[in-house]
């Protein structure tokens, strides 16, 4: 129980932490991506306006006699640099409003030819697009006055060599940061979880005390009972009722220490190869004629030759309270069913009722707590104190196995057990 609470605690810690560098470390990414995107359209744009060239920037005054960028001359920004038409590597391909290539400008660029150079371009016009990139050329397709249009296509190289270094770099540093963080939320998870685990201990220790003190007189009532019956007879209905309190309290008593016990894990378990379809046989014809006298129809389907390595007497305890809670709930007329089944080297458990509808999705998802009461009202006269279910849990889950509630239709409910 602490184990999985340990390790929940440390996969919640180490998820919100992951998150958190995702945001981060993606955020960051994106926004770097975003801008050299920008900054190369407006290169584009800035080529476009002036029909496939930088346009003319006039010399920068000296600062020594006073001078500065005369007026209309950019500045602020890398992108307003004086110097960006020479730092810039482009092309561009010039189609007539027939689409036949009029003109190709390759002067500003090494590494492509004029007919790669109208290959690309071809491939960009069939594309339909009008802005993206071609490998590292980020390009924008323009219509011209004349009913033409132009294709410039920008180097962006270096800014995405740049941007793919800083992300690999930051992926690398987060995953390295993200090791060390979930070490450290490992080393101290244990404390953190250990003041619950002390308590849980300490709660199931009283448990256990508490119930074998409370046996003893217990059975002191029981026996002094029985004999103030046979002295007053058998109708004497004080004495009736202590009897029946008495052996309620007995059950609970039982079923708590039971529940703590299981709750203690596999050390407290004593396994051994077992014949399951005996077994559940068994538990079957222990419920047969009590389903008769309480008109309930009751079929079963168990499977010959399952056999799994378990605690008998836990796993006979897990199916006498599955079928003993089909009984209790299941209304006069209706119908229960039982099944065991082999899936690999698993085994199924399955039991099915009737109920009487006030079972809801909600509920369900309760069945499993302690003293969990769908309606107190209607629950009061079944008998049950709302922990036989906790302890087919503890049961379950001290074999490793897996148990669930469903309702597979209206007025029917299904457990299922996997061991």
């Amino acid at each position: 129980m602490f184990k999985k609470l340990r390790i929940k605690f440390v996969m919640t810690a180490f998820l919100s932490v992951l998150a958190v560098l995702v945001i981060l470390v993606g955020g960051i990414n994106i926004s770097n991506y975003i801008q050299v995107v920008n900054d190369s359209d407006m290169i584009l744009r800035m080529l476009s306006d002036n029909g496939g060239r930088f346009p003319e920037r006039e010399p920068v005054g000296n600062p020594d006699q006073g001078g500065g960028p005369p007026p209309g001359v950019w500045h602020g920004a890398r992108i307003d640099s004086p110097e960006l038409a020479f730092e810039t590597r482009f092309f561009t391909v010039t189609y007539s409003s027939g689409g036949d290539v009029v003109k190709t400008d390759t002067d500003m660029v090494y590494s492509v030819s004029d007919e790669n150079a109208v290959i690309m371009a071809d491939s960009v016009v069939m594309s339909g697009k009008t802005a993206g990139f071609v490998y590292d050329y980020r390009y924008l397709v323009s219509e011209m006055s004349d009913g033409g249009r132009i294709v410039i296509f920008s180097d962006r190289g270096a800014a995405l060599a740049n941007f793919r270094s800083f992300r690999n770099a930051s992926i690398i540093i987060s995953l390295l940061g993200l090791l060390i963080i979930g070490s450290i939320i490992y080393l101290i998870s244990g404390r953190a979880v250990r003041p619950i685990e002390e308590a849980g201990e300490k709660q199931k220790r009283f448990i256990s005390d508490a119930g074998h003190e409370i046996k003893t007189p217990l059975a002191i009532i029981r026996a002094d009972a029985d004999v103030l019956m046979m002295e007053t007879g058998q109708d004497n209905e004080w004495v009736s009722d202590i009897i029946r309190q008495t052996d309620r309290l007995s059950e609970l008593t039982n079923d708590l220490i039971s529940l703590s016990k299981m709750e203690e894990g596999g050390s407290s378990l004593v396994t051994e190869e077992t014949d399951l379809s005996a077994m559940a046989e068994d538990a079957a014809d222990s419920v047969k004629s009590l389903t008769i006298m309480k008109k309930k129809e009751f079929s079963y389907d168990i499977e010959s030759g399952v056999h799994i390595k378990c605690d008998k007497k836990a796993v006979y305890e897990l199916m006498s309270i599955l079928l003993d809670n089909a009984v209790k709930y299941c209304p006069e007329g209706g119908n229960i069913s039982f099944s065991l089944s082999s899936k690999g080297k698993k085994a199924v458990i399955t039991t099915e009722n009737d109920t009487d509808g006030s079972i809801g999705e909600e509920a369900v998802k309760h069945l499993f707590d302690r003293f969990y009461r769908t309606d107190a009202s209607r629950n009061s006269g079944t008998g049950g104190f709302g922990i036989g279910l906790s302890v087919a849990l503890a049961v379950t889950e001290a074999h490793k196995g897996r148990i669930s509630a469903e309702i597979p239709r209206d007025g029917r409910i299904r457990f299922t057990v996997i061991l």
